[in-house]
């Protein structure tokens, strides 16, 4: 399993879905799309969008979703 979850320097969703994966102790990537052109392409060609956070669980994209939505598709996934 290879969890890349895509952030925002300053954005408070970010913040959020960080502090619960590191709660939770769930190992992943982070890759900051602002000060990284290649990154803020990749999110853009796997997601379709711009915004964040983004999770890119082994190729399955969580776009735009706050630590509601990432709780139970983790769950799905058998990653929590």
């Amino acid at each position: 399993m290879h969890l890349i979850l895509y952030t925002k320097d300053g954005c408070p969703w970010c913040r959020d879905v960080l502090a619960f994966l590191r709660k939770k102790n769930v190992a992943f990537e982070k890759r900051e799309v602002l000060g990284n052109r290649s990154y803020f392409d990749e999110l853009v060609q796997k997601s379709g969008q711009t915004k964040t956070p983004t999770l890119d669980l082994d190729g399955a994209i969580l776009a735009d979703a706050g630590v509601a939505e990432v709780e139970p598709w983790l769950c799905e996934k058998r990653v929590l």
